[in-house]
């Protein structure tokens, strides 16, 4: 294990580069020789729109450790630790644990499970990202849906074609967030994602990350099946014996993680129907706002805009009925993408590229929404979605309804977009977003514009666009799973964000490699 001398609060103006940054480091620790050092953290102050900092957490191998931390009270030790898979599979006859789902929590499961020897099973109802990126273009493009194949289903989850982002706010003891970010840069990640404070891959990128995964797994002992469904499972004496796949074929199964993401509702309603025990849980839904990216980033940088990457922002508000309203998966530079998964029903989502290149920026604005507004069965909450969905598709024709904030808030059809133009993925109808929310969703956001507006200037403009129906932020549902990680029917292993126990790509990558270590402990015990 290094030896490592930690540099906090670093700053150097974001006009300069790196010499100054390894100068500054020479001056924290009062030394005249360059150390090799490594980028922790970085972030943004942008307090002070005239100087914008860049703001540091180093780690230094430097020479005369104990010196050096004697001559300065505000530098501290610091240790290198890794995440290291904790089992091994010592028993090669027994049956390989089948995971559900390839999104983060499945592919990171996989991956973990393969490393050890334990040859694991991955499963999709939707298409390899080969093929899932051209159906969900050729749905962008004529509408055609494809209902087990599109931006919610198939190899990289619904997180696939979003921004990427990869920040997350659990508690990580075991350093798992490290290994995700690293395991991600090593099968193609930009690596400035080990320390920026806000982390994304962007949609372009993801995709040949994903690729890469899977073929490291396939070369550990894992395989892949795709376009391949989940459609009942056995269970005898409480155990779960067998799975059935595509209505067609049975599979005997002793371990099966459900890695199913949050729009897998005949999932539910199968594991409802077996008697899996579910619990509805709180949920947000909304619109999506756009505005100029050029206007986001003049109002969180100034005229260092020109120097610095697209900006972001998070902004939360409360009601006076003490309903939680917030900025969720914002996007800079980015699109708003149509991300149905079912016909007749529509939802959407934003997506970045690496770059940011759009000239839009856009975010969710969503407002909570427990069982106390949807009901208390199970499936209740995925009854809501439907019918904000339903709604959403039947007023925009298949299209992406939309409009002005002018108009929602005069409470009329938009005739004409002016200063803002929508920037989308799949066609665009103008539209009344009051006529698919409940009322008090509505009420909710247009209090809530108000306050962004007074933290953000612009962000309350009234040419800004809002987009419906943003309903799928987080799973409606969660699997409930004992302290090693299984259902109430022994062999079942919920994780990741369908589940109910992550919410954005790294939280469900880790959520996945706690279940590779359950499984693998129930294996070799």
């Amino acid at each position: 294990m290094k030896k490592l001398i930690r540099i906090h609060n670093l700053k150097i103006k974001v006009t300069e580069n790196e010499e100054a940054l390894a100068k500054k480091i020479k001056q924290k620790l009062h030394v005249q020789d360059n150390y090799p050092y490594i980028i922790r953290k970085r972030s943004i102050d942008a307090r002070n729109k005239k100087e914008i900092y860049y703001v540091y957490e180093i780690d230094v191998l430097a020479k005369n450790e104990d010196m050096i931390l004697k001559k300065n009270k505000d530098l501290t030790k610091s240790t290198e630790e890794k995440y290291v898979f904790p089992y091994q599979n010592n028993n090669k006859e027994c049956l390989s644990p089948i995971i559900i789902g390839c999104g983060p929590a499945g592919l990171f499961c996989g991956y973990f499970l393969a490393l050890a020897g334990f040859h694991p099973i991955l499963i999709d109802r939707g298409e390899s990202i080969e093929k899932r990126v051209k159906t969900v273009e050729e749905f962008w493009a004529s509408g055609k849906l494809k209902e087990n194949s599109n931006v919610q289903f198939g190899e990289g989850g619904a997180g696939t074609f979003s921004d990427g982002k990869l920040n997350t706010m659990i508690k990580d003891k075991k350093h798992l967030g490290a290994s995700v970010l690293e395991l991600f840069v090593k099968f193609g990640a930009p690596e400035e994602i080990l320390y920026d404070s806000k982390p994304h891959i962007g949609t372009d990128l993801l995709q040949g990350v994903i690729k890469n995964m899977r073929e490291e797994i396939i070369r550990l002992g894992g395989r892949f099946y795709y376009e391949t469904t989940l459609t009942d499972i056995e269970i005898k004496e409480n155990k779960l014996c067998q799975i059935e796949i595509n209505h067609e074929h049975w599979i005997d199964c002793k371990n099966l993680v459900l890695a199913i993401g949050h729009s897998a509702r005949d999932t539910f309603e199968l594991l409802l129907k077996r008697k899996v025990k579910l619990v509805p849980k709180p949920f947000a839904v909304g619109v999506r706002i756009e505005h100029s990216k050029d206007m986001i980033n003049q109002s969180q940088y100034g005229e260092l805009k020109r120097v610095l990457p697209p900006a972001s922002y998070k902004l939360t508000y409360t009601t006076k009925q003490g309903r939680g309203v917030y900025t969720f998966c914002m996007c800079p530079g980015g699109y708003v993408v149509n991300s149905s998964s079912e016909k007749n029903h529509l939802v959407i989502n934003g997506m970045s590229n690496y770059h940011r290149e759009s000239p839009n920026s856009n975010s969710a604005i969503i407002v909570t929404v427990t069982p106390k507004d949807f009901g208390t069965s199970p499936l209740d909450g995925v009854k809501f979605q439907k019918n904000l969905e339903q709604k959403a598709y039947e007023l925009g024709h298949g299209s992406i309804p939309s409009q002005r904030l002018e108009d929602f808030y005069e409470n009329q059809v938009t005739k004409e977009f002016t200063t803002i133009k929508p920037v989308h993925k799949g066609a665009t109808m103008k539209a009344n977003l009051q006529e698919i929310l409940p009322s008090f969703i509505c009420d909710s956001i247009k209090a809530a514009l108000v306050e962004f507006g007074k933290k953000i200037e612009g962000f309350d403009s009234k040419d800004a666009i809002l987009s419906a129906v943003e309903s799928r932020s987080s799973s409606p549902v969660r699997i409930e799973r004992n302290d090693y990680g299984e259902t109430n029917i022994a062999g079942i292993f919920p994780c990741g964000e369908g589940s109910g126990y992550s919410g954005g790509i790294t939280s469900s990558a880790i959520d996945g490699i706690k279940a590779a270590e359950w499984v693998a402990q129930k294996i070799t015990k």
